[in-house]
């Protein structure tokens, strides 16, 4: 897969800068966009390939719903589903418009509204210490005890969350956000501004790759929330793109505006590619990019 991969970046390297950095987010504005990185590990080998600036640290942003929902699954099993549905939500990631339609219950978890449902929950479990909970979480998964949130990065997403409180007071108005605003929000933006590597984050999610088991052989969840978390991946992971992702890349992935695409293949392969310039959609357009050549040229997708 080595050679598929460095393969596929050569590909996709015309589209590096193309695009535009998140600028609703003032740090993630600086962002050099022309930078890229990529990390696979192979399921039957456990090898890793990096490549580009492999040991850059990037904000995680939306990826970091992925932990937190399967946290929560973990601590709630299917009573997740009456606080939060699993459908697309074919709007915005912080649509107001829908959660009004909808009467509280976001559209999924993948979306600003779902995320902020689950952080209540470990708000609710425990307490001040949730965030350090997720992020001793991802250190374990990717086996990396340094990893930690960046300090401006959280002052800037607290500063322009504006959306996001309304979002939670709407929620809570409905009786579906348990714990105080401030702490869950808190909880959330921290969350957001995780800086990972290519190499860490493929690693973290290397659990969807094998059955729940982490790249130790750790269980994190079970096999039964391990195919739901795909799913939602699969329908949910990449805003409102994830039928051209599913069309050209045929993964389950999840995204996140820092410029971060990680997919996973069941006994196959985990893999992250990030480079800042995003789509109109808010993915990675090198990232999309490299992930269509890739499952092109290896063959190896859900389809």
């Amino acid at each position: 897969m080595k050679k598929q991969l460095q393969e596929s970046i050569e590909l996709a390297k015309h589209l590096l800068g193309q695009g535009h950095v998140a600028t609703y987010i003032p740090e993630l504005s600086k962002v050099e966009p022309k930078q890229f990185s990529a990390a696979i590990i192979c399921h039957s080998s456990l090898e890793t390939f990096e490549f580009g600036e492999k040991d850059k640290l990037f904000s995680i942003q939306s990826v970091s719903k992925l932990f937190s929902l399967t946290l929560a699954l973990n601590e709630l099993d299917d009573k997740l589903w009456l606080r939060t549905n699993k459908e697309p939500s074919g709007m915005a990631f912080n649509s107001l418009v829908q959660l009004e339609y909808e009467q509280g219950i976001p559209r999924n978890p993948f979306i600003n509204a779902g995320a902020i449902v689950t952080t209540d929950i470990l708000c609710e479990k425990y307490g001040k210490d949730a965030f350090a909970k997720i992020l001793s979480f991802i250190q374990t998964l990717a086996g990396n005890d340094s990893i930690n949130f960046d300090e401006n990065i959280y002052q800037s997403e607290k500063s322009t969350g504006h959306r996001n409180y309304a979002l939670a007071y709407f929620m809570k108005s409905y009786n579906n956000i348990h714990c105080d605003v401030d702490l869950v929000l808190d909880t959330y933006f921290k969350m957001c501004s995780i800086m990972m590597s290519s190499t860490d984050l493929a690693r973290a999610f290397y659990f969807l790759c094998n059955g729940g088991l982490d790249i130790k052989g750790n269980v994190v969840t079970n096999s039964r929330h391990t195919k739901r978390i795909n799913a939602l991946m699969m329908s949910c992971g990449t805003y409102d793109n994830v039928g051209e992702v599913a069309y050209r890349i045929g993964l389950p992935c999840k995204s996140g505006v820092g410029g971060a695409i990680v997919a996973a293949l069941a006994n196959n392969y985990s893999i992250c590619v990030w480079s800042p310039a995003l789509n109109e959609k808010g993915n990675s357009l090198f990232g999309m990019k490299v992930l269509e050549e890739f499952t092109t040229l290896t063959g190896k997708s859900s389809f």
